[in-house]
């Protein structure tokens, strides 16, 4: 029966808050920056304030999501409702499939599954991002520790490879980003 939740939870994910937080300033996030509708690129144009506020409402979609399978019917309906909501966000059906990188949808998705990595890994984040003033450069590192961190809390093969799933979403949303910080030509942060 959860399955039928899938859809919903997807849905959950398409919620546009980058675009609505820029629309709400008269900017179309899309067509600036780097024109991802993400917190960063909001943080980009808008400022801290305005990209705080994307990312809040980014991680609430995948809280919200893992939160509700979690308590229908635990940790691994969570985790599929959780990775619904990021795919939404990443690949929303009514905006050609052109979403976000899914890195604060799916740190929502851990604030509810793993709470301690979640807050570690987002004050590493925030120092990674500051000194180097690449958000991407912060956002890969975190989604490639995020699996490591789970495994030394949780101890379950099966939540390390359902994590592993979830961050390989959001590293293949950062080929680009990986490419552009290669030949250092990656936007800065602020």
């Amino acid at each position: 029966m959860w399955a039928l939740l899938l859809p919903i939870a997807y849905l959950i994910g398409t919620f546009p808050s980058a675009s609505l937080v820029a629309r709400a300033n008269g900017i179309d996030i899309r067509t600036v920056g780097s024109g991802n509708p993400g917190a960063s690129n909001v943080t980009r144009v808008l400022g801290w304030r305005k990209g705080l506020w994307v990312f809040v409402l980014d991680a609430a979609k995948g809280a919200l999501a893992a939160g509700l399978g979690l308590v229908i019917d635990g940790r691994p309906v969570g985790y599929a409702l959780g990775a619904a909501a990021v795919l939404g966000h990443v690949f929303p059906a009514w905006q050609k499939l052109r979403g976000g990188k899914g890195v604060a949808t799916g740190g929502g998705v851990f604030a509810v599954m793993s709470p301690f990595v979640f807050v570690t890994l987002v004050a590493l984040w925030f120092a990674i991002s500051r000194l180097s003033k690449k958000a991407s450069l912060a956002s890969i590192i975190i989604v490639a520790l995020l699996p490591v961190g789970v495994g030394i809390v949780r101890q379950q093969a099966w939540e390390v490879a359902a994590t592993i799933a979830i961050c390989m979403l959001v590293m293949v949303r950062h080929l680009g980003n990986i490419k552009r910080l290669l030949t250092r030509n990656e936007h800065a942060l602020t």
